[in-house]
């Protein structure tokens, strides 16, 4: 399989057994029938399923196709995922770079770390600040693009820069999705994500993943979720496998009706720190072109308009999209991301997750919620 749309659909199917189900349901087991030695690929609830094994299975080809040596964990969300990568490989007295503008959890994430004795390093995305701060650090974090600002670094350039410094690099791919962009092919050790946006898409699913080469790393996130007990329910497995299966139309209509979105914001008078990676004039554009696969720049517009009350009539105003967090879904969603607090943006910024509604459609609609804030 050489296309990304059959490598989609077709990954993580078991072998074709008569009379049986092509991607076979969800197994609700607590307990396995375990004669004599507690030995075998499932023994117990929380330390395997049948149906991670498939799901785990389907990322990793999706990761790093053609690849043998990938292994992914599947966990109950993508914060489990950064948590697990995080504290199976780092210990009190080593030092960790993440980016200052990432994930609005991350100084969750910060603050833990440090009450463990961790040195936390922190740089913007943009222009591979990072890269600066990477000598003695045991762990690089890196998030592009980033959100909810959409800078994008450089990963093949801080991984070596990591690597001759002897620090791990782990890739937050929630945004660009496997299909937009490899880590571990551009060297990182580790690609994490929630699968809770794009990968699943349908807005009803809390999970993530980490993918890695290293077969000793893996077991150590793999220890982790044992121990945290941070496990995916085996319906939300089942939901995800499925999902996977429109991931490439999903993610190529969502990266072009983001682009119309884009280029229809460009010419509004009250719309300023317009952001996009597919759009030309994106201060990330010609890296993203570079790194990013096959025009899937993401689903996410950034734009920020006056001040709050004009965002939030904006907001009220739209009919297509939904006033909600999160992003990556089917169905379009828009927040002012200032309302949760934590990310350093405009009180008037606002986060667009593009769905796969007719562009036309939501052109429309956000060009008249504009208007009717405007004129109210």
């Amino acid at each position: 399989m050489t296309g990304d749309g059959t490598r989609a659909v077709r990954a993580g199917l078991p072998e074709p057994v008569r009379h049986e189900p092509a991607l076979p349901g969800p197994v609700f087991a607590a307990h396995y029938h375990l004669p004599g030695e507690p030995v075998g690929p499932y023994t117990y609830g929380r330390d395997d399923n049948p149906t991670w094994t498939l799901l785990e299975r389907a990322i990793a080809e999706l990761e790093a196709p053609g690849a043998d040596d990938v292994q992914t964990v599947a966990f109950a969300s993508g914060m489990a995922a950064i948590s697990a990568v995080l504290f199976s490989q780092v210990r009190s007295g080593d030092a960790v770079v993440l980016p200052d503008d990432g994930y609005q959890a991350l100084p969750l994430v910060r603050e833990r770390l440090e009450s463990y004795g961790v040195e936390v390093r922190t740089a913007p995305t943009a222009g591979d600040a990072q890269i600066e701060h990477v000598a003695g650090a045991k762990l690089l974090w890196l998030e592009t693009p980033s959100n909810p600002g959409l800078d994008v670094l450089d990963i093949r350039r801080l991984v070596d820069a990591a690597r001759a410094a002897g620090a791990l690099v782990a890739v937050d791919n929630t945004l660009a999705t496997p299909l937009g962009q490899r880590p571990l092919e551009l060297g990182a050790d580790f690609s994490v994500a929630s699968g809770t946006k794009a990968l699943t898409g349908h807005g009803d699913v809390l999970l993530g993943h980490v993918s890695c080469r290293d077969p000793q790393r893996a077991a150590a996130v793999r220890l982790w979720r044992k121990t945290a007990g941070a496990v995916p329910g085996p319906m939300e497995a089942w939901l995800a496998h499925r999902s996977l299966a429109t991931l490439h139309l999903r993610v190529d209509r969502q990266a072009a009706n983001a682009l119309a979105l884009a280029e229809a914001l460009r010419d509004r008078p009250e719309v300023t720190g317009l952001r996009h990676p597919g759009l030309p004039s994106d201060p990330a554009h010609a890296l993203a072109a570079r790194q990013m696969r096959a025009g899937r720049f993401g689903c996410v517009v950034s734009f920020t308009l006056p001040d709050r009350a004009h965002a939030e009539r904006f907001l009220a105003a739209l009919r297509v999209a939904d006033d909600a967090t999160s992003f990556g879904g089917v169905r379009s969603t828009a927040e002012r991301r200032g309302r949760w607090g934590g990310d350093a943006v405009p009180e008037g910024f606002i986060r667009f997750s593009v769905g796969v509604e007719d562009a036309e459609d939501l052109v429309t609609d956000v060009l008249g919620a504009l208007d009717e804030a405007a004129g109210a």
